[in-house]
């Protein structure tokens, strides 16, 4: 004996209420409520449990009878996925890749794919929103040849799914999306919120009772997150994100969650005839067109995870034509703009109230950490002041509001980058420069306050 249930279910966090709100209690976002029914039986018991391949069941044992298999990665042959993930792709674990429509989530997965086969590992590449023929044709176009162990299957229902993993055994499975999947046993529209986590419980399941990676697809919203409720990020091992911009062929790919490796690290590939070629060398690619002799450049080096990067910082000083002075940045917080302005009037003498300020790092990347302080108050100054720096000199450090230059961390990883692309000398904090080991061919000179960096820099 069964009955229905109706009950509405918030699209951002997962919250279920009983009758239809506006505002949701939980997250605060509105309109986001959405109607579903739910069948529920008067004898089910509850949530399935979780049952492996071979019909063994788990069940509970002591922690020091557990037998930690310390199973090998999978390294494939590209070095910037395998960075990512923190040193190879992990077995049974489950990765969710979220980005924009059409930025290559497809194309890097199938040539992963690829690359597992020809390392002798069995792929079901399961897609719901394609056909055979068109992932035939994109794998033509990618000249992919270890086509007999990459299995294709267009399919949406989790039981079909489940069905050919038990057949094909496979050590690797790719969900092309998961917000096309169906699970059976849940009453609502395929995308819904019950739906996406029905179906990525039942993967999760998958992946570790039998140990099987496993690839999911996730579409995002209007705002670049990851469509659905935010338990689906809490619920797989490591949240990647393609990023990229349509007008550029740079493609950046940042982990933001990892229970295997370091969170926030950056691979960057680049979009090609014949699919996504990694980038070896990403400083050569953001400092190619720098301009000779430009005012309101400073270059920074900057670490993405554990990877050192080095790009140019930009600014335009103009005089405000209205009351209120503008301040605009791309790549950078607008916020820590500000901050810096307000730091570089009142302990540098810069008179920047009635300026209009924009702020952009080149290159389209994003950059969020406080050693980008002073390079970006050297290219304000530099601008403002109509002085250009020295092409061949580096910045990093952070500022305090009283005007002093702070110790950053792995500032010698940092050196060691910008010596390798032929830069002369490196403005670092004073305090960094206990114990550190300073490479042949260039010069690092400590600065304690603003002042005294800008005065080394900018020389009158």
């Amino acid at each position: 004996m069964s009955k229905t249930i109706t009950q509405f279910v918030c699209a951002n966090c997962g919250y279920i209420s009983p009758s239809y709100l506006g505002r949701c209690p939980n997250c605060g976002e509105w309109n986001t409520f959405t109607e579903e029914t739910k069948s529920k039986s008067d004898s089910t018991s509850g949530a399935k449990t979780r049952v492996s391949l071979h019909g063994n069941r788990v069940t509970p044992q002591l922690i020091t009878e557990v037998d930690a298999q310390d199973a090998p990665r999978y390294q494939i042959q590209s070095a910037e996925l395998n960075r990512v993930l923190g040193g190879g792709i992990v077995p049974g674990s489950l990765v969710l890749i979220g980005g924009d429509p059409g930025i290559g989530k497809s194309t890097l997965l199938l040539q992963v794919s690829g690359q597992l086969a020809m390392l002798g590992k069995r792929v079901l590449y399961v897609t719901g929103e394609e056909s055979a023929d068109q992932v035939k044709m994109r794998s033509d176009r990618l000249h992919i040849t270890t086509n007999e162990r990459v299995y294709v299957f267009p399919e949406t229902d989790m039981t079909a799914v489940r069905d050919a993993i038990a057949d094909l055994k496979p050590d690797v499975v790719i969900v092309d999306s998961v917000q096309t999947m169906q699970e059976g046993d849940v009453d609502s529209a395929i995308g819904s919120v019950s739906q996406v986590r029905g179906v990525t419980t039942d993967l999760m399941g998958i992946a570790k009772t039998n140990n099987i990676t496993v690839f999911i697809v996730g579409h995002v919203t209007k705002g670049g997150a990851l469509a659905g409720p935010k338990t689906l990020e809490h619920m797989v091992d490591t949240v990647l994100y393609f990023e990229g911009d349509k007008h550029h062929s740079y493609r950046l790919l940042r982990a933001v969650k990892n229970r295997f490796g370091s969170t926030n690290e950056l691979g960057i590939f680049e979009m090609a005839d014949q699919g996504l070629q990694e980038v070896q060398n990403p400083s050569e690619i953001f400092l190619e067109e720098r301009l000779q002799n430009a005012t309101g450049s400073a270059i920074v080096v900057a670490m993405e995870g554990t990877r050192p990067i080095l790009v140019e910082l930009q600014a335009l000083i103009t005089p405000s034509v209205f009351g209120n002075a503008q301040r605009t940045a791309t790549g950078v917080d607008r916020n820590r703009v500000s901050l810096i302005m307000a730091v570089l009037e009142k302990r540098a003498g810069l008179l920047l109230q009635n300026q209009d300020a924009y702020v952009k790092a080149a290159g389209g990347v994003k950059l969020n950490e406080p050693a980008l302080d002073l390079a970006m108050a050297v290219s304000i100054a530099s601008s403002y002041e109509n002085i250009s720096t020295n092409p061949r000199e580096c910045y990093v450090g952070e500022l305090g509001l009283t005007g002093e230059v702070r110790r950053v961390d792995r500032i010698e990883q940092r050196i060691r980058e910008a010596a390798k692309l032929g830069f002369v000398r490196i403005l670092v904090p004073k305090h960094s420069l206990e114990g550190l080991t300073v490479p042949i061919g260039i010069e690092v000179v400590g600065v304690t306050t603003l002042k005294e960096a800008l005065q080394l820099a900018l020389p009158k």
